[in-house]
């Protein structure tokens, strides 16, 4: 795979950027009203329109970076991919779901409402379900992974994606007393997965064709690095705008809905990561697999939590909150795993 560069200036201090926008959504909600106001007026099916086209954006060049004929390498050497889908689907979502329930039901249950601990958990399953397929290019970088056997991971994983998130989903918050139309589910995971995947399949394919896989990886993917982080902060000033009276009534809430996240992202990425150590795993392998396990497609989330409970849901402040600790928690994984990497053999 061709040389990637490290953490862009916009992805480094995504953290400060997210706060600021949190702060000019409350100001705009609070000061100028008439924009959410205005923006409510155009929705369909209870799908925000404007919010909807700044998710394409998120999502679309992301998916231009999915490669799906590096699957056709999964064979040569299946532990690491094991390792990957195991943790990513049948102990991730279960463990977020645990933990979630655990503190906003029993330990933080003086501080939130039955009502929010209800909407502050779908968010936390949302998450939970939505591994990482994009930002854990330069986790993998950053910590010297096999660029090529990250691809097949992340490759493999958008796949189960497209049958795996609508079902667990569905299933963790029926669990939790949650219900979920199933229509809007499955509408939402057509909108936010399948449609741009299968554009930025249909995109690289026509691009390899006519320009060749080195003008594609070095020119035309490059024009959108931007795209996603200004629609993620532009989805999150409207986010904001809308749920600035919930925010200002409970401002604690940040840091509660933090607490658990940040927990399950060190306990998934340790679970990935030792495993990984026991089935005697080179380095380059082992901590991407953390990494892909650890973090989120948080715009898969935010996406979904939008469009299954509105804009100013606790479901959709969950998954913002998820935003926020993004960042500084991966960094931290990935001095880990440098620190680590000499208990490896290569």
């Amino acid at each position: 795979m061709e040389k990637k560069q490290g953490i862009g200036f916009f992805e480094r201090y995504l953290t400060l950027w997210v706060a600021l926008c949190i702060v000019a959504g409350i100001a705009i909600g609070q000061w100028f009203p008439v924009v959410p106001q205005t923006l409510s007026l155009f929705e369909y099916a209870n799908v925000s329109i404007p919010v909807a086209l700044l998710i394409w954006l998120m999502i679309y060049p992301m998916m231009l970076k999915v490669d799906f004929q590096s699957v056709k390498g999964v064979g040569k050497r299946p532990r690491g991919i094991l390792v990957t889908c195991i943790t990513n689907w049948l102990i991730k979502p279960f463990t977020m779901f645990g933990i979630a329930w655990l503190f906003f039901y029993v330990i933080f249950k003086t501080w939130i409402p039955d009502a929010l601990a209800d909407e502050y958990l779908a968010g936390a399953v949302l998450l939970g379900a939505a591994p990482c397929t994009a930002m854990v290019f330069v986790w993998s970088y950053l910590t010297k992974g096999n660029a090529a056997y990250t691809l097949v991971q992340v490759a493999v994983n958008d796949l189960i994606i497209l049958v795996a998130f609508a079902p667990i989903v569905a299933f963790l918050l029926g669990v939790g007393g949650i219900e979920i139309p199933w229509d809007t589910l499955l509408l939402s995971v057509l909108l936010f997965v399948v449609i741009p995947l299968g554009a930025g399949v249909l995109t690289r394919i026509s691009v390899v064709k006519h320009k060749g896989a080195d003008y594609f990886n070095n020119v035309f993917v490059k024009k959108f690095d931007n795209f996603t982080i200004g629609g993620l902060l532009l989805t999150l000033i409207i986010l904001f705008s809308f749920q600035g009276e919930t925010i200002l009534a409970n401002p604690l809430h940040i840091l509660l809905i933090a607490v658990p996240l940040v927990l399950q992202t060190f306990l998934i990425f340790f679970i990935a990561y030792g495993w990984s150590k026991a089935w005697h795993l080179p380095h380059d392998v082992a901590a991407p697999a953390g990494m892909i396990g650890a973090s989120n497609f948080f715009e898969l989330a935010v996406a979904v939590a939008i469009s299954l409970f509105g804009l100013q849901s606790g479901a959709a402040l969950a998954t913002v909150v998820g935003v926020l600790v993004e960042v500084p928690v991966m960094l931290a994984l990935v001095k880990i795993a440098n620190n680590t990497r000499k208990y490896f053999k290569e």
